[in-house]
This record gives C-alpha cells, structure tokens and sequence, in this order.
C-alpha cells in the first residue's frame, strides 16, 4: 500500500511541476522568483526520487510480512510521502491565494509567501535526507536471501490449503454440472467445441476447493491430468515446467529451452484424452498464451480454470462458467456445525447456542472460509453460550488477526496485483459502514474528489476511468453488484463483511483510514490518520486533536451534533473531503469554510436550508452534493468556485415521483453561472430569465436539470440546451400542469441517455419534435409527463428504436394505445399511468418483444387485459394500480374458480401478477 500512497503522490507531484511554467510567465519579484525556483527544485528532486522508488514497493509489497527490514522501510517511506504530499497541497494552495485580489493584496501575499517558499524547501530537503538515511539502514540491516519469488513460492503452496473434505457442503449442484460438462454427460458439450470451464467468483468462496473435489472425482476418466497453480505472477517457461512434470513426461526439465517443452508437452498429449486444471488465473490472456502448446484436434481436451475475476472468461473461444456465490442459509448452518462441533459424533448444535451461532453464521455472510475458520475456533472454546457471546464480541478484530489468516492471505493477494489507483479505490470503499450499498455515481465522485482517478487516455474522461475501476473491481469479486439498472449497468455495489473486515485492518495498518464505531472501540485517537469514518452515535471517546493529517472525513449516521467536530475541523486544514450524508444537521459550523483544499462537500439527505457567502472562500471545491437537502437558493460566491465539477442541489423527491415534481421550484442560482464552465453536472436549477441566459455557456454539461420553467422562456431553454453537446441526462419540468413547453426548437445531442419532460407540449408540434429524436440511439429512457399524447402521435415515439423504459403518466389523452408489429424491439419497461380515457391497449406480434414489465396505474376505464399481452412472451411482471374495479374482479373470480378463462390463459406465461387498489396490493399469480 505504501506504493498506492508514493504512486498518487507523483501524480500530485507532476501537477505541482506543471505549474512552474505558468508561473514564471508573469511577473516575479527577485526574491520571489529565487524562493520559488529552489522549491521547485526540491519538488522536481522529490519527484525523481519517488519515481524510482515506486518500482521498488510495489515488489516489496509482496513480501514485507516475511521480512521486518523491509515493512519497517515501507511504514518510513509511506510516513514521508504523507509529509511531502502536506507540503505540496499548502504549496499549490498559497500559489494559487497569491493570484487572487486587488493590486496591494497580491504584493502582500505574495511578499509573506516568500518565507513559505524557502521553508516549504527546507522541508522538503530534510524529507529528502530522511529518505536517504532510510534507505541506508534498510540496506545495512536486509535480511539475505529474502526475494519475491520466495514471498510468491510461499502463496502459491497455499493454493491447494483450502481443499478439505469437511468444507464441501453446498456444492452438489455445481459439482454435477461440472463433472457432466467435463465428462460430456449432458448440457450440450458433447456436441460443442468448447473445451474450457470455468469457475469463478470472489476469494475465499470455495473456487478451489469445488474443482479439487471434482478433479480428484474423474481425473481416472482421463489418459493424462494435470494441475497447477498460475497465481497472479506467472513465467510461461516455470508453468510449461510445472505442467510437463504433472504429467510426467519424460525430458530434461532442468536443461531443456521452452520450445523443446512445449513440443514435448504437445507430443504426448497428441491423440489423448487429457485434462488440465489452471488454479487461480489472473492475467485476461492467459489462456491465448498458452493455447497454442496444446494439441487442437485428434484428441479429447478439457480445460479447467480457477479464477476471482470475471473478465478471464474474455476467449475467443466459448466456455462454460459457473460464478460461485456464498453459501444459502442453510448450508452456512450445515458448514458451521462441522466445524464448530466436528468432534461430537452427530455433528449438531445444542439448542441453547443456537441464538449465538446464527450470528456468527450472519457475520460470515455465506463466505465459506470464513465459516470455517469461525468453527475451528469456536470448537476450542467451551461450548457455553457465554463462553461463545464473549467471542462474538471481539470476532471483528479476531478475523482480522488470527482466525482466518488463509482469507488475510487471500485479500493480500488480491490487494497486490491491483494498481495503486485502484488499490486506494478499494480501500475507500471499506470505510462505508457495514453492508452499505455503493451507489456508482457518488462514488465515482468521491474518487474523483479524492484524486485517486486520473486521466490516463485523452479519449476517456476521468468520470469514464473511474467507472471502469469500478467495473473492474467487481469483476475481481472484490464488490458484489446488488442492483443493475435498466440497460444493465451497474446502479448499487457491496462490499462482503469478512472482505471489508479484512481491507478495513489493511487501511488502518497502511494508515490510508479507519472507522470509528462508538464507545465500543474504547479510546480513539484521529492523530496520524488520513481518513476517518465516523459510523457511531456518539463521539464520547472519539479524541477531537491532533487531526493534522486528516484528508478525509465521513460521518455517516442520523443524528450527530456537529459543534463536536470543531476541534477536528480547526485542526484539519488540509482537509479534501468532508461527507456528512445522512446527518440531521442545519447548519455547517464556520470552521468547514476555512478548509482550502476541500475539494468534496457532501450534504445529501440532510436539512441544510442555507449555505452561507463564505461558500465561495472553497476555492479547490470540485463536488458540491447537496441532493434531497432543503435548500432553496444557493449564495452568490457558488460562482467564484472555478473548479466546481458537480453541483446537486434539488430537494427530495425527483423526476420518477412525478407528482411531486411539480412542488419543487428547484434551487435558485445567483447570476454569474457562465463562470462555472468546467460543470459536468447542474442538478436541479430554477429557471430564471437570467440563467437561462447564462446556462448556455456550461457547454461541458453531462447532466441538467431545471424546473420551474414558463412558456415564455422556452426559447431561451432550448438555445441553451443546443449548446449542450455532451448531455447525458436531462430533465426540464415546467412551472405547473397548465404551463406549455414550446420545444420546436430544442436540438437534443445524440450522447442523450435519460429524458424527462414534465409540462404540456402543443399537440401541433408533437410529431415534428417527437420526429427531430431520430437520432438519438442511445436514449435509453423516456419520461414525459402531462405531454397531450394521443392515438395518432403516440406512433411518432416508435423512431427511438434504443429505448428501454418508458414512463407515462398523464402524459396519454386518447382511447386506444397501439404497439405495432417491430415497435420498440429494446423496451424492458413500461409504465402507463393517469390515462383517464385509456379503453383499449392492442399488442401486435413481434411488438415489444423484449418487454418484461408492463404497468398500467389510474387508467378506470380500462376494462380488458391488453389485447395480444400474449405475445410478449418475455413478459416477467404485470401490475395493475387503481384501476377499473370490473378489470381487477374479473381477474380475482378466474383465479379462484377452476374453470379456466381466456383472460388467465393470455397472461399464463406471466411469471408476477399483481394488482393494488386502495392500498392494498395483492398478487394474481
């Protein structure tokens, strides 16, 4: 980890150089000039050094825990990059201070900065000497004969530890799929090409251990079996070697070149029927590297793989994968017995400790080894129930130390062949309390914020680097994805508790953060910490000094009084971010505006209803997130914040609560929004005369919102958004149910993803603004509201071919709704409601066939099931919602009676059915 902390800080560094040149294009003083010059110096020596360094931590990582010398160095270099990163952020601070004011203010700092210079220097020369001396002792007391290759020797003869015949419970299922696919019994691979089967899914699920069991169930099948570890850091020639002697071929391993083994490999396996087992493979092409060794035809080859990330599966030829997942409950119950009670012959838990051992099962979560290792332990102790609630209350700490350090190991693994962008990311995210759900777009911010994102391709935004982090961290198994959105992307992410248990004890020993919980965790001290997260309700032991080093502060809880975190706050002056979510607070204290390098002020769900002029003193703010808050105007320094990124500020509720949408005006905005051109997010705004004037100059734009729009303003509305060429999300609400939108003129850019529309629309502009989307292929959702859709206009919405959801509510004035045949070939979702004259709905074949929820609320004049529903033969789910009481009693009384009926045999294939009136909601079928 320490090369996680060097490797963003010569990114910081590298940004301070560049600097250099845009400062001595002005005027310097003499000795300001020569101060600056010799910082600079000692940043670009800094610099250097770090460099080169970086390469050396990242092998060193890999085997501290076996070599003291070595992880005594690390702590010292991680400590010193943590004061170089302090001096480069007051550099770049007071550099950026000085520029700002009248004439005589700029010559009064920058004369006082002259001093800050020449002492930033000095410190940094004896950071510097420091780091020289360390490295003299870290070569004078090395330990000989200590390499990474013996650190990687030592994990990759810990493969095979996790294979015990007491862990295989909750494997039958997969256990015979396995062995049908790689014995060619069944599920079509006798009549495939595909060879390669896969297992995959995150560390410590029981990959191996199902693979080992099968293998040694069927390996008698084959003329020649073999299985080897790959591991994260693999040489093609030590695998070929590896292999060659699992099959026992007969060559000179010691002396023989690597095509001379691999024509032998290839040779003796020539017209056999053989099987190769490749344990925990990591690199994505792995396999095309060694494909090529192996004979292709006149032979019956099976390839298994082991593996934590998904993206290994990326061949170019087919395979079968199964994704393991934790344990269900009663398989965790089954495991947990074995080994908490392995000695008693019938293997049960006694009535009185069952209580006490569905929590630790709870705390396990499913994960195998961590079910295991809690049972070994609990086995040694008395089986009373006091003895076992006095292990459940320090179980946390007891994970992380002793009882599983084969998981430890496993996530010690995992951390290092991560990058040192991503290894900061996935610490980050351990600092959410336990099963927190990650919502993609905050934290991708919070990232972003936090400068552990940077723009590695000009191509890709750092938003779009980051996202792909986060993919990719769940493609590690790293996080579990929870929730996909409509077009499957990722929405909500988990991290599992034991995995969290263990990057939490990782992110306290590399100083990157830690978490405080409450009275429970005793004395807690902020001193030496870069990040604190605070979960508990109240700060009783919580010491409130020596926060010099604070970078980030989380405090994630419903109620806490924020003048307890003055003294943090005073002291914190290099403090980035500061997140108080969730908190039940009204008011910020004045100490959080004296926080120069704040770059993330997080204010969602709170009761802020005012910011203050002192907003604008934040001059390094890059995300202000004051969603679902009670704000109603933002001040007039908002716009001196020059490097503001996001800007949420609407109150709760929301597009997809559309009757509510119309009470909210939006946050009034001060004039001077044309200033705040590097805005990627505007979120949601009331439409004055003024912005609307000014909003066109935010031409980087992702996602606007605004509301409270009048007719009259329209034109000016859409000249901005034409403007927009990057818009991904938009949403305009006008000022109340009767205000027209004129859109004619509004030109949409083809990046659109998600529309919302809430006001009138002159029926006579419909089709020619419904026609002007043609274009827009990767409009995926659709919101319109009040919009005076009818039969003839509603077919002009067929042009957006790409659309999954469509969401309609008092937004259709006809009596019939038509989907012919090819319409909306994407669409996943739709929702009809307020159709106060809808009578009929006729489904054509091949409509919507990939539709697989369909919702009608508030349409009372809806009689009939839709005619044709049965050809949505992708259909999930169908809800009704206040609706004709003749439709829903029809649907009850065939239910009920044994008689079947047309009705019930249209929607037979309807997997949910449900209806709701008047609140209570009851299922069909």
């Amino acid at each position: 980890m320490a090369e996680a902390v060097v490797g963003q800080l010569v990114v910081t560094l590298g940004a301070a150089l560049a600097k250099e040149a845009a400062t001595y294009g002005g005027t310097l003083l003499c000795k300001e000039a020569s101060a600056l010059r010799g910082l600079f110096s000692k940043i670009r020596l800094s610099k250097a050094e770090l460099e080169s360094m970086q390469a050396y931590l990242q092998e060193a990582e890999r085997f501290k825990d076996t070599d003291k010398t070595t992880a005594i160095f690390v702590g010292e270099i991680r400590g010193l990059a943590f004061q170089i990163e302090d001096i480069v952020d007051e550099f770049t601070y007071k550099l950026e201070d000085s520029k700002h004011g009248g004439f005589a203010s700029k010559m009064k700092k920058r004369l006082k900065h002259i001093k800050t210079w020449r002492r930033l220097a000095a410190k940094l020369q004896e950071i510097e000497a420091q780091l020289q001396d360390a490295n003299r002792r870290k070569k004078d007391y090395a330990v000989t004969g200590r390499s990474a290759s013996a650190a990687r020797s030592i994990r990759e003869g810990q493969a095979l530890h996790f294979t015990r015949d007491e862990d295989l419970v909750g494997i039958e299922e997969n256990k015979e799929r396995l062995i049908r696919w790689l014995t060619g019994g069944g599920d079509g691979l006798e009549q495939s090409n595909s060879k390669v089967t896969m297992v995959w899914g995150m560390p410590g699920v029981g990959k191996t251990t199902l693979v080992a069991h099968v293998y040694g169930t069927i390996k008698e099948n084959f003329d020649a079996a073999a299985w080897v570890t790959v591991s994260e850091s693999y040489n093609i020639e030590d695998l070929l070697k590896k292999i060659a002697g699992q099959y026992g071929i007969a060559v000179d391993i010691a002396n023989v070149e690597m095509r001379g083994l691999a024509e032998s490999i290839h040779n003796f396996l020539q017209g056999k029927k053989y099987i190769l087992v490749l344990d925990d493979v990591w690199a994505e092409r792995f396999l095309l590297e060694i494909r090529n060794f192996f004979p292709a035809s006149n032979c019956a080859s099976r390839f298994v793989i082991t593996s934590r990330k998904q993206a290994v599966l990326t061949t170019r030829e087919s395979a079968f994968a199964i994704h393991l997942g934790p344990l269900q409950e009663h398989h965790s119950w089954l495991l947990f017995c074995k080994g908490a009670f392995g000695n008693a012959d019938d293997k049960e838990c006694p009535l009185e400790l069952q209580e006490v051992a569905r929590k630790f099962i709870a705390k396990s979560e499913g994960l195998p080894i961590a079910i295991t290792c809690i049972g070994r332990l609990l086995s040694r102790k008395l089986p009373t129930s006091a003895e076992w609630e006095d292990v459940y209350r320090g179980l946390d700490l007891q994970l992380v130390k002793d009882v599983i350090p084969d998981a430890h190991m496993i996530l010690k693994v995992s951390l290092e062949d991560l990058s040192y962008d991503l290894k900061n990311c996935f610490l980050h995210c351990a600092l959410s309390p336990e099963d927190f759900e990650l919502k993609r777009k905050s934290i991708v911010r919070q990232w972003i914020a936090a400068g552990f994102i940077t723009e590695k391709d000009e191509r890709k935004t750092v938003e779009e680097v980051a996202e792909g982090y986060l993919a990719e961290l769940v493609n590690r198994s790293l996080l579990q994805v929870v929730e996909r959105n409509y077009v499957g992307q990722l929405k909500h992410c988990r991290m599992h508790d034991v995995i969290r248990l263990l990057a939490l004890n990782k992110a306290m020993v590399e100083c990157f953060g830690k978490v405080y919980n409450g009275p429970a965790d005793g004395a807690f001290s902020v001193d030496g910490a870069r990040r604190i997260s605070i979960q508990g309700k109240t700060l009783e032991h919580l010491s409130r000094s020596g926060a010099t080093q604070l970078r980030a502060l989380h405090v994630i809880d419903n109620y806490i009084d924020i003048d307890l975190l003055k003294t943090i706050l005073t002291s914190s002056s290099l403090l980035s971010m500061l997140n108080l979510q969730g908190t039940w607070i009204n008011v910020l204290p004045n100490e959080v505006f004296d926080l120069f390098n704040l770059r993330y002020l997080g204010l969602r769900d709170t009761e802020i209803k005012s910011l203050p002029e002192a907003l604008g003193r934040l001059q390094s703010l890059e995300v202000l997130d004051a969603a679902c808050s009670k704000l109603e105007y933002l001040p007039k320094s908002v716009v001196k914040l020059q490097k503001l990124r996001y800007l949420y500020a609407y109150s709760a509720g929301g597009a997809d609560e559309t009757l509510e949408i119309l009470s909210n005006d939006g946050v009034k905005m001060p004039n001077g929004v044309h200033h705040l051109v590097g805005l990627r997010a505007l979120d949601s705004v009331q439409a004055t005369p003024e912005l609307l004037c000014e909003v066109g100059a935010l031409i980087e734009l992702r996602t606007f919102g605004v509301y409270n729009v009048r007719s009259n303003n329209s034109a000016n509305l859409s000249n901005a958004i034409t403007k927009m060429t990057h818009l991904v999300r938009l949403e305009i609400c006008a000022a109340d149910m009767d205000e027209v939108l004129w859109l004619e003129g509004l030109c949409l850019p083809p990046t659109l993803s998600r529309l919302c529309l809430v006001g009138q629309i002159e029926k006579t502009t419909i089709p020619q603004l419904f026609s002007s989307w043609s274009h827009l292929n990767n409009l995926t959702r659709l919101h319109l509201t009040f919009s005076n859709i009818d039969e003839d206009t509603f077919s002009c919405l067929c042009v957006l071919h790409g659309l999954r959801f469509i969401y309609l509510m008092k937004a259709f004035e006809g009596k019939r709704l038509d989907f012919y045949a090819g319409s909306f070939p994407n669409l996943r979702h739709l929702w009809m409601g307020g159709a106060a004259q809808l009578k009929q709905v006729v489904i054509e074949k091949d409509a919507m066939q990939n539709l697989i929820e369909l919702f009608f609320a508030d349409c009372p004049e809806l009689k009939f099931l839709p005619d044709g529903i049965e050809h949505l033969t992708a259909l999930e789910r169908l809800g009704l919602k206040d609706m004709s009481e003749e439709l829903i009693e029809k649907l009850r009384r065939k239910r009920d009676s044994d008689e079947s009926s047309e009705d019930l045999m249209k929607i037979s294939h309807i997997r949910n059915v449900a209806v709701e009136m008047k609140g209570v909601l009851e299922r069909i079928r």
